[in-house]
């Protein structure tokens, strides 16, 4: 079963990409995010894809129009990330198979999104909203919503949020940083794992933990 984590490769380049990928692949982390705003994304999506996407499901970040959405269907990316809730875009993105994670912060933006046929939700900036307004919110999102915490997440931090009730979490600058070798990545990628699978096992030793749904 794949891990409820996505690796975002803000700042990485096409020439790294394949490498830096197939060690997170191997840490055991399946979902791979390319951020728009990196250097030359489209490519590094496209190899990416080309590589590791039997193996990996391998999209974009920081995807905010339609435009954008088509371009990275083109090349090969079949996830959508946003840091903001566009219903069209969601909408675009189920239209053409793609996962959609649109960023929210607040209930209106969830429920929006909901709406649009967002696959799940990305609560972005965590380190905003913190643990006990993740928990405030999910109180009130339909039962089996995928809620993933984005932002300020690391190893020390993981057992607060997946204790709290976190379904998942997007993984930034402590999985990587521009320049950092596939040794160095593939280490991080390794000691954040080891954490989730910690706070889930913490987690489910406390609380018999239920099947989340996925939107299809």
């Amino acid at each position: 079963m794949s891990l409820p984590l996505i690796a975002i490769l803000r700042g990485i380049t096409p020439d790294e990409a394949v490498a830096v990928g197939e060690a997170i692949l191997a840490a055991g982390i399946t979902t791979l995010e390319v951020p728009l705003n990196s250097p030359e994304a489209l490519e590094s999506i496209r190899r990416l894809s080309e590589a590791l996407g039997e193996h990996a499901l391998v999209g974009a970040g920081t995807v905010l129009t339609e435009k954008e959405l088509s371009e990275v269907y083109a090349a090969g990316g079949r996830l959508a990330v946003s840091p903001n809730c566009r219903p069209a875009v969601i909408a675009a993105a189920r239209r053409l198979g793609m996962q959609s994670w649109p960023g929210v912060l607040t209930p209106s933006e969830a429920f929006d999104a909901l709406d649009a046929g967002a696959t799940g939700l990305k609560l972005f900036p965590a380190v905003q909203m913190g643990t006990e307004g993740m928990r405030a919110l999910r109180a009130v999102l339909p039962p089996g919503t995928l809620l993933y915490a984005v932002g300020g997440i690391d190893a020390d931090t993981m057992a607060a949020w997946r204790s709290a009730g976190i379904d998942g979490a997007g993984l930034g600058n402590a999985l990587y940083r521009p320049g950092q070798s596939p040794e160095q990545v593939g280490e991080q990628a390794c000691a954040l794992v080891a954490a989730w699978k910690a706070a889930a096992k913490e987690r489910s030793e406390k609380e018999p933990e239920k099947s989340p749904t996925v939107r299809p």
